[in-house]
């Protein structure tokens, strides 16, 4: 699928600090970041350098001290939570290092849960397909519980790209997993992603990862660095 220059993350000059028992400390220092759709891009950096707070700043998940945040062409800062949460409704997909899986659900009801949150009329069908892409047609009806963290991962996977969503965040998505099943993870992810055009924000400390974005950013200390 051809890339197109439309802007799905405009951030500028974005900070993040926090009040500590020693005083304020800075996670983030005025980080810019460019996303078009499309494209990918790995954050990287070593434990502790902001990774995660700037994937959950891009993402509406917290909200940045300083600078600001335009989502899909819209501003996200500024908005109230709710409203960051309907800028993101069934056009952003989650994938966490922890599967976040409803326990009391099956894989099919996981998957079905964010299509009918957003009014789908057809999210059984389409959780369906979404799990048979990740090759779990024979584990429809299994508990979180009854299931591998690679089978777990890849509920987590058909839920986040079930949706069709235009932007897809990834914590650590491998963490949580042996090499060889974290590797399968990962190809299926790209794979996905490729085939759905769908643009990938990556956190990942696993620089072969990285690599398989088209373009990283690497945190030192809350800094961009080159």
């Amino acid at each position: 699928m051809s890339l197109t220059t439309e802007a799905v993350i405009d951030a500028q000059h974005i900070s993040k600090q926090v009040m500590t028992a020693a005083g304020e400390l800075s996670v983030l220092d005025s980080i810019n970041v460019q996303l078009a759709a499309g494209e990918s891009l790995a954050i990287v950096g070593e434990s502790g350098s902001g990774k995660t707070t700037l994937l959950s700043l891009l993402a509406g998940l917290d909200e940045p001290t300083a600078g600001t945040i335009q989502l899909f062409g819209k501003p996200l800062t500024g908005l109230s939570e709710d409203g960051r949460a309907a800028l993101r409704l069934g056009r952003v997909g989650f994938v966490f290092q922890a599967f976040h899986l409803l326990p009391s659900f099956t894989a099919l009801e996981n998957v079905a849960a964010p299509l009918e949150l957003a009014g789908s009329a057809n999210a059984l069908p389409r959780a369906r397909a979404a799990l048979e892409r990740v090759g779990l047609s024979q584990r429809l009806d299994h508990l979180p519980r009854q299931l591998s963290g690679g089978e777990q991962q890849r509920v987590a996977l058909a839920r986040a790209f079930a949706i069709g969503p235009k932007l897809l965040f990834a914590d650590e998505p491998t963490g949580n997993l042996d090499q060889l099943t974290g590797l399968r993870i990962a190809d299926l992810l790209f794979e996905i992603n490729r085939d759905s055009g769908t643009s990938l924000v990556l956190v990942t400390h696993d620089l072969r990862l990285a690599a398989r974005c088209q373009n990283q950013i690497r945190l030192e200390a809350g800094r961009r660095v080159a």
